[in-house]
């Protein structure tokens, strides 16, 4: 079959003759606007001159004795000042009015005299309405003029239709000037609109950026953190009990394979379909439920751990038992990197008919009593992490996303020594959780 477009495509391709005209006329006015008034102006003066010429130079008027030089004047005075009608509307319509009381006292009956609707128009068009007294008033005072200068004469019924004339003549400029106005407040609104949708995609990729690097840090940090105590516990265990050292390795591959799973749960969502690719893990995150294995975890790398909870879960939405279990991950993954030997862990988890408290405390000693957990010193040298304390950071963030409080602080005994580290947070059930 030989290519090309469907009679559909061309019906919609096909654009009326006038339309093109119009398209062509409105495009070049935009290009060179003082051309295209030079233009206009000069077919006007060349039109009016014509009609002029036709009648002698010396029209059969009301004044039979009106001079050729009058009328050429008035003729001049109505077109010339026409080209500036679009940047002094209003001044334009004050200099026609000049030539329009010579027309109306002179007794002439001069063609050009309807030029002033043209500035009528452009000022319905362009000034607001207040400005259409000020029309009326030099619109009627010349044709007023002419009835009381001829009053045996028909001046009264054509001034009349003039006045008729100019109330149509404005009613159509401001009409068409409040399908502009309409039409650029659509497009505004549209800019607006489009304005706003990129504010909330760009809020929105901050808001996922902020989440994946708090889920990241919880994830591996965490895992690493039991990683790091169960391979220290097996390089310890292996030189008296090889059993134990057993033990230590299993935990690390369980840690190990588990880590891997939920950094591809979180990184499954974010990447693109591609034809034959894998389904994307959907299992459930971590909630509650979990609690437990998460716990038995920390103790198997060397942190004791006592829990103690008050209430079930069942009114917790998912989102927020996420944000427990990782609060309570996170706290426990501080303990375990800066609390002293011999460190113990406590948790107390109190589910209620509105809110969730959650407390971590542990006790064993810390190197300092400063307001934040203190991070590991440099080595051989190294700076100081620059994403230090990034943990209590993400923690602040879950709590607020469920309109939460959290306190973090040291623990100090009678003297104000430092004898570890207390976490509370306090988290309220969303509304139609408590009903």
């Amino acid at each position: 079959m030989r290519g090309g477009r469907g009679p559909a495509s061309c019906a919609r391709d096909f654009v009326p003759f006038p339309q093109r005209v119009q398209q062509a006329v409105r495009a070049a006015d935009q290009r060179r606007p003082r051309v295209w008034d030079a233009l206009l102006t000069s077919f006007w003066l060349i039109a009016v001159l014509i009609d002029l010429n036709d009648g002698g130079w010396r029209m059969v008027a009301i004044n039979k004795n009106v001079p050729g030089w009058l009328l050429l004047l008035i003729t001049v005075s109505f077109t010339v000042p026409l080209y500036w009608r679009r940047s002094h509307p209003f001044t334009v319509m004050v200099a026609t009015a000049v030539p329009a009381f010579a027309n109306s006292l002179s007794g002439a009956v001069l063609q050009a005299e309807t030029l002033q609707l043209i500035v009528v128009y452009n000022i319905a068009y362009r000034l607001p309405f207040r400005s259409f007294w000020w029309v009326g008033a030099l619109i009627a005072a010349p044709q007023t003029a002419g009835a009381m200068r001829f009053p045996d004469s028909a001046w009264w019924d054509r001034g009349a239709q003039f006045l008729w004339a100019t109330l149509f003549v404005a009613l159509m400029g401001v009409v068409v000037r409040s399908r502009r106005d309409y039409t650029r407040a659509l497009v505004e609104r549209a800019r607006q609109l489009e304005t706003e949708r990129d504010q909330q995609t760009r809020l929105a990729a901050a808001a996922e950026r902020a989440r994946i690097a708090r889920e990241m840090h919880d994830i591996i940090g965490h895992n690493l953190s039991v990683i790091t105590g169960l391979a220290d516990g097996g390089a310890y265990a292996s030189r008296k009990s090889p059993e134990r050292a057993g033990q230590a390795l299993e935990g690390i591959a369980t840690t190990s394979r588990q880590a891997l799973g939920e950094l591809r749960r979180l990184l499954d969502v974010l990447r693109e379909e591609a034809p034959g690719a894998r389904e994307p893990d959907l299992s459930p995150q971590p909630a509650l439920v979990d609690l437990d294995g998460l716990v038995e975890r920390v103790r198997a790398a060397g942190l004791p751990v006592h829990t103690t909870v008050h209430g079930t879960p069942d009114a917790v939405p998912p989102g927020l038992q996420l944000t427990v279990y990782r609060l309570l991950q996170e706290a426990l993954t501080n303990t375990m990197k800066h609390a002293g030997p011999g460190a113990t862990a406590e948790i107390q988890v109190r589910y209620e008919p509105d809110e969730v408290r959650l407390a971590v405390t542990d006790r064993g000693g810390r190197p300092d009593s400063s307001a934040e957990p203190p991070h590991p010193l440099p080595v051989d040298g190294d700076e100081p992490r620059a994403d230090a304390g990034r943990g209590l950071t993400g923690m602040r963030e879950r709590t607020a996303l469920y309109s939460g409080t959290l306190d973090a602080g040291p623990l100090t005994d009678g003297r104000g020594r430092p004898v570890g580290w207390r976490v509370h947070a306090l988290l309220p059930l969303p509304e139609e959780s408590t009903t």
